[in-house]
């Protein structure tokens, strides 16, 4: 049956990063761009008619956070994660991005450590290079210890809290779900990750902006804060922006239930005059939590076909590469070592003979070397013809 995610929305000429920067990051315009992440469907209904009944008001003013915006929040998270936050808890932010640097700055002095689990989102890399942090790397571990698959990675728990041990170490960026490698990480880990942080007085700072793209038939994600004692050193980071597909907008939420390193998160947000929020921002934030519940559930049907459907052509047409379905986000972690070609390479099969554009694993860390980052949020027509691409470029390899 045809599903509205089927429909495609044309985004060229609409400034979209995604499609008008093809050129400029891939040397080409007509790669399909499958790269970065957000998702090539209309936002929720709800959110796009929030929108135009701000626009319809023609002041657009400098605007305050309202009530509703936190109580729209909280109410999203009780019902749909079973977590209780308290107003008094929320920090609103400019994203989640700026937020880790923010919480670089707010809770390790120059030249301490942040530790950091590659191959992971950029920029976890340049927040703490760009804020005069060390990076201290706990690299994941890319092995299943039950079944022995490589796709499957895993927390090096040991070697966590040796880096935690370190007299500099004084951050934990914690990436949940994790993005590129799509673990949802089970409670049996992040307790472990809360003990090693309490045992060595480590900040957690906990991007969870993947929280509500989980696969139906993969573990239920847990926000770390329902598993953190009274005493934990906890910072979440939240936002509507990948739920509901509208990250343009940049607003995000940090939950911080110590005053003080609230107040501290606060001050450099201050110190830069952040954050500036707009009209729309607001109008769309609250949209999404309030109303946007019935599109998700239907998006994660559909993205989970999408991704069976990948992970199924991948190891009947693919040889060379493979990939293992991800428990979480819209993002899916190709391995393709068994091509046998470097990441200098490996970028030109994809972008030259494939016409393709994907993210070079090695963006995320040394780790990632011999991978590539495929964004499955899009119609299915699209990675049927991004795989067809592949796979007719993948004979002109054979010898």
């Amino acid at each position: 049956m045809s599903s509205p995610f089927d429909q495609p929305v044309a985004r060229e000429s609409t400034c979209s990063v995604k499609f008008d920067a093809r050129r400029a990051v891939f040397g080409r315009d007509d790669v399909i761009p499958v790269w970065v992440a957000d998702m090539d469907f209309a936002a929720p209904e709800p959110v796009t008619r929030a929108l135009s009944e701000r626009a319809a008001h023609p002041v657009y003013g400098y605007t305050l956070f309202p009530d509703s915006l936190y109580q729209s929040m909280i109410d999203w998270f009780a019902d749909r994660h079973g977590w209780k936050i308290q107003r008094e808890w929320i920090l609103m932010a400019p994203g989640v991005v700026p937020s880790l640097n923010a919480a670089c700055m707010a809770y390790a002095e120059p030249g301490e450590g942040v530790i950091i689990q590659p191959p992971v989102y950029p920029p976890f890399f340049s927040s703490v290079r760009h804020s005069g942090r060390k990076v201290i790397e706990n690299p994941l571990v890319p092995e299943d210890p039950n079944t022995g698959d490589p796709g499957h990675y895993r927390m090096d728990l040991d070697h966590l809290e040796q880096c935690a041990a370190r007299p500099d170490a004084r951050i934990l960026l914690l990436c949940s779900p994790h993005n590129p490698v799509g673990r949802v990480w089970s409670d049996e880990e992040l307790r472990a990750v809360l003990a090693i942080a309490r045992q060595h007085q480590l900040v957690v700072v906990s991007d969870e902006i993947h929280c509500d793209l989980t696969y139906r038939d993969q573990p239920r994600h847990t926000m770390l804060a329902n598993l953190a004692g009274p005493g934990d050193a906890l910072v979440m980071a939240v936002a509507p922006s990948k739920t509901f597909n509208m990250p343009g907008l940049g607003l995000s939420a940090l939950v911080i239930p110590d005053a003080d390193r609230c107040r501290a998160m606060k001050a450099v947000f201050e110190s830069m005059h952040l954050p500036q929020c707009n009209p729309f921002s607001i109008a769309g934030f609250e949209a999404g939590y309030r109303h946007g519940g019935p599109w998700l559930d239907d998006l994660m049907a559909y993205l989970q076909a999408n991704r069976d459907y990948v992970v199924e052509a991948v190891s009947q047409r693919l040889p060379g590469i493979r990939v293992s379905a991800p428990e979480g986000t819209y993002l899916m972690w190709l391995d393709c070592r068994g091509l046998d070609l470097d990441d200098v390479g490996l970028k030109r099969f994809f972008i030259q003979d494939a016409g393709v554009g994907m993210n070079p694993g090695v963006s995320f860390g040394t780790q990632g070397s011999g991978f590539m980052r495929l964004n499955i949020g899009c119609p299915r027509a699209v990675l049927e013809e991004v795989l067809d691409r592949i796979e007719t470029a993948l004979k002109s390899l054979a010898p």
